[in-house]
């Protein structure tokens, strides 16, 4: 019964519309994982992901190499 993904980015949005989130979700079908972008994430990682499948989409969000 918590904040979803979507009203989370539309909050953290608010306070800084920059904030360089990533949505990750194990559902394929979910159309913020289709169009990340469209609702104000940077990127995606679809679950499941490794420390690594992170760390590369962390640092491709900051625009730093691996």
């Amino acid at each position: 019964d918590g904040m979803g993904g979507r009203a989370a980015i539309s909050e953290l949005l608010k306070i800084n519309p920059r904030v360089p989130a990533i949505v990750c979700s194990g559902y394929s079908n979910d159309p913020v994982m289709a169009d990340p972008a469209a609702y104000g994430f940077k990127a995606r990682i679809p679950k499941p992901f490794t420390a690594d499948d992170m760390l590369k989409t962390v640092a491709e969000i900051l625009g730093k190499k691996t």
